[in-house]
């Protein structure tokens, strides 16, 4: 079974209530379609209702498949408003404002979270990455255990050409720009959880770096260095080994002549990236050149699940972030 399925799968078994921040798009309404049809998720469309009824019988849904809510009309909306001033009332949020800031469907859709009216959100198909992961952290916010939100992007190879096949992680491509040393090993940690989650399979962490194995001398390889020791520390059953250079991790050829002694032996399926620089670059050239399916950026380290899209996102793209919000939801 190709990864992406499985991910699908253990969704089927254990569904959960999801909600789409966009539900007016067409893409999104396609998507929910598609879950429902499936039977992975239970589907909330936030936006007005007429015209996501209409989106519905445009795809040949019913309506009385989802729950539908427009954040000017809904009957939540008033019990949202107070639950948001109190929240950011600290940040010079008065309940004017508050009030009108629930009525974004973002922040709408995030507060059906935070309120447990539903298990998970998504947006960014229409919304920026910038303003989707802002209202996930100012309003759901971060979990007790994580010492940082950061984000990952699954990579699927899964091609014909792809001599290595499987699911990948590469983290954080989407979020923390330069962690230091701590921020990198709680980085790896959660990645670690992530992919254990999704996959259901041991993770296996590679920090990256240009050096391998003290071929180099610098402080950004000795940032790595120490969050590897730090990780390793804080979980010692956790399978990391760093610093090492891609190759040394991927490969396991290259591990026998670089680093004879790592016990990734080349079989990493975790890749952290030592800054938002190399780890977003990495996944595009993977994702455009080596021709990897990217799901993402899925955050990680938040209270409940919340995860952002592309603007350029498909259907497809959608329905697998819904799969991928649920699995996230159930092993919460």
């Amino acid at each position: 079974m190709k990864p992406l399925d499985k991910i699908i799968e253990t969704a089927r078994k254990a569904p959960r209530h999801i909600v789409l921040a966009e539900g007016e798009d067409a893409r999104v309404v396609a998507a929910a379609l598609r879950a429902h049809a499936e039977g992975i998720a239970e589907i909330t469309l936030i936006g007005r209702h007429d015209i996501i009824t209409e989106r519905l019988r445009e795809h040949g849904g019913n309506e009385g498949d989802f729950r539908i809510e427009d954040p000017a009309t809904s009957s939540l909306t008033e019990r949202f408003a107070a639950g948001y001033h109190e929240l950011r009332r600290s940040k010079g949020v008065d309940r004017e404002k508050a009030e009108k800031a629930v009525r974004e469907d973002l922040t709408f859709a995030a507060m059906m979270v935070r309120e447990d009216e539903a298990d998970g959100t998504i947006g960014g198909a229409v919304a920026t990455t910038a303003d989707t992961v802002r209202t996930a952290l100012q309003v759901i916010g971060r979990a007790p255990n994580a010492g940082l939100v950061s984000s990952f992007f699954l990579m699927m190879l899964c091609q014909p050409h792809h001599a290595k096949k499987g699911a990948f992680v590469f983290s954080d491509c989407g979020l923390v720009v330069d962690p230091d040393a701590a921020g990198l090993a709680d980085i790896a940690r959660m990645s670690a959880q992530s992919y254990q989650a999704l996959l259901g399979d041991r993770a296996k962490v590679a920090m990256l770096s240009f050096s391998t194995n003290g071929s180099a001398t610098h402080d950004r390889v000795s940032k790595v260095v120490e969050a590897t020791q730090m990780a390793r520390a804080a979980n010692p059953d956790l399978l990391i080994d760093g610093e090492l250079q891609f190759d040394s991790a991927f490969v396991e050829a290259v591990s026998s002549a670089k680093a004879p002694s790592s016990a990734l032996h080349g079989q990493a399926n975790v890749f952290v990236f030592p800054n938002l620089d190399a780890a977003n670059i990495g996944y595009k050239i993977a994702q455009r050149i080596g021709g990897a399916t990217a799901i993402g950026p899925v955050l990680q380290g938040l209270a409940k699940p919340a995860n952002d899209l592309s603007r350029g996102c498909t259907a497809d793209d959608v329905f697998h972030m819904i799969a991928v919000t649920v699995v996230q939801a159930a092993s919460q």
